[in-house]
């Protein structure tokens, strides 16, 4: 049995279409209240991701068994942290802010068995924005709207969101928020998918 501690539609579809059989769940893991530990601890954005990836995991597969997923991603731009916005106002100025820069998306994937890690990977895709008109954000968040919200960086790469890109170093599922071909890899050791 494999199980999604997540309700992420963005992962939720990466598994169905990747013909993974699996049940999603919510983890019930207060991230606020675990990012700001991790914040006041020091910890980066990259240790941010993968802690909480595992809290995830390890909090539902206390509970269930079988194998879980847990999965975070974080964005840093310049070694800061940034989280999702509210509203479209700060979708437009998260956009301004990002635009003609680099930034970086560290996705964890963690699996957990019987409340304890059983395997982990993260990785961290490099993003550039082009340097974008200011009447192309009106027009971009004119037709993504609340979806734009869905994500740290307001926008979905699988959708209009391309188009503010320049280049874009890493895998799509990655981006996405979860770097499905190391986890496949793993589920094929534990022969919870087909080799």
């Amino acid at each position: 049995m494999i199980i999604l501690a997540s309700k992420s539609v963005a992962r939720t579809a990466i598994l169905t279409g990747a013909g993974i059989g699996f049940e999603a769940v919510g983890s019930g893991v207060d991230e606020d209240v675990t990012k700001a530990r991790l914040l006041a601890g020091g910890a980066g954005s990259r240790a941010i991701a993968q802690a909480l990836a595992a809290e995830k995991a390890v909090a539902v597969s206390s509970e269930r068994s079988g194998l879980v997923i847990g999965a975070d991603q974080t964005l840093e731009l310049e070694g800061r942290l940034y989280d999702k916005v509210a509203d479209l106002a700060a979708a437009r100025d998260r956009l301004e802010l990002l635009r003609g820069k680099t930034h970086l998306l560290h996705s964890a994937v963690v699996v957990a068995e019987a409340g304890r890690v059983i395997w982990s990977e993260t990785v961290s895709p490099v993003l550039t924005m082009r340097a974008v008109s200011d009447a192309f954000l009106e027009d971009y968040l004119a037709v993504e709207g609340q979806a734009a919200l869905g994500s740290v960086g307001c926008y979905r790469v699988e959708g209009p969101g391309i188009q503010l890109f320049a280049e874009i170093v890493g895998d799509y599922f990655s981006i996405l928020g979860l770097p499905l071909l190391p986890l496949l890899a793993f589920l094929r050791t534990q022969k919870a998918v087909a080799a």
